[in-house]
């Protein structure tokens, strides 16, 4: 006897559906449409097809806007992953120093963003911030305010600063949820700490850093507040990423239909290397289980 399904369940998904649909679906429906047509106001549009597309690309502005942005994004990876793991690995696993690390290491998260850009807006200052007066009085120039590559580096240290935590706490819980076996183990066979940690830790953090490596890109690729804050996008274009160009495109010079186009580009670019990261990182556990199996 054949089981008629029963699809009620389905009425229960239809609420966060709807909730989906007007939070995330209908606007992406109207920024597509904006970027279709040209809007001198209201009640003034014209359609122009893919004209904004085609502009977009050709927009050297936004190509430099974009390579700063992959610079900055791969850079805050390669140094906020690695740190994090380093932190993780020397945090205390019981008692109330693990408490308390714990709650100093959360506190950067804490912060909004415009006030981590205000903080670091005095910290970094040459007279009065900490700092900026530290490395001046070590007989290093630094200013950030006119000096592009010390504006780049302190918004690079910055990010360091708001965002390692969050690798580190994210590392620290998955290495709490390796069993005491394997280290038993390890210990048996007289396993060095870099045996433990390439053969035991590492490959049970890898789900853990497949999230906070996506999480990461996906924050820094739309880094806006910071900078914003601390630099202004200065000197010069040092500091303005892709985030405040879009801003700029579309409040300061009201060209809405251009910016509708380049906001869905740079949706689609951050979705495309999302997905890249992913793949590769899982097709790397893939490949991993394979060989252990085939051993």
């Amino acid at each position: 006897m054949n089981k008629v399904p029963n699809n009620k369940a389905w009425w229960l998904v239809l609420p966060m559906f709807l909730l989906v649909a007007f939070s995330a679906i209908i606007p992406l429906m109207t920024v597509v449409n904006y970027s279709l047509q040209d809007i001198f106001d209201q009640n003034t549009a014209y359609f122009v097809g893919v004209e904004w597309y085609q502009e977009t690309l050709r927009n050297t502005r936004l190509h430099d806007s974009l390579l700063r942005q992959f610079g900055f994004s791969f850079s805050v990876l390669l140094i906020e992953i690695p740190l994090g793991i380093v932190v993780a690995l020397m945090m205390p696993t019981r008692g109330w120093q693990a408490s308390a690390v714990l709650i100093l290491l959360a506190l950067p998260l804490l912060i909004p963003w415009n006030v981590v850009g205000t903080i670091w807006q005095v910290f970094a200052r040459g007279d009065i911030g900490l700092f900026g007066w530290t490395l001046n009085n070590l007989g290093i120039d630094y200013n950030y305010t006119s000096n592009p590559l010390d504006a780049w580096l302190t918004v690079l240290l910055m990010d360091v600063w708001h965002w390692t935590s969050l690798v580190a706490l994210l590392c620290y819980s998955g290495l709490r949820a390796i069993p005491d076996a394997y280290y038993q183990a390890a210990k048996i066979d007289r396993a060095s700490p870099w045996a433990v940690f390439r053969y035991i830790q590492l490959p049970r953090l890898r789900n853990v850093l497949v999230i906070g490596v996506l999480l990461r890109f996906m924050d820094s690729f739309m880094i806006y507040t910071e900078p914003f804050v601390l630099t202004g996008g200065g000197p010069g274009t040092s500091t303005t990423f892709l985030s405040q160009t879009l801003t700029q495109m579309a409040i300061g010079q009201f060209d809405i239909g251009p910016a509708a186009a380049f906001s869905l580009v740079y949706f689609l670019i951050v979705l495309l290397v999302s997905w890249l990261f992913f793949t590769t990182i899982t097709h790397m556990e893939k490949s991993d289980n394979g060989n252990k199996h085939d051993k």
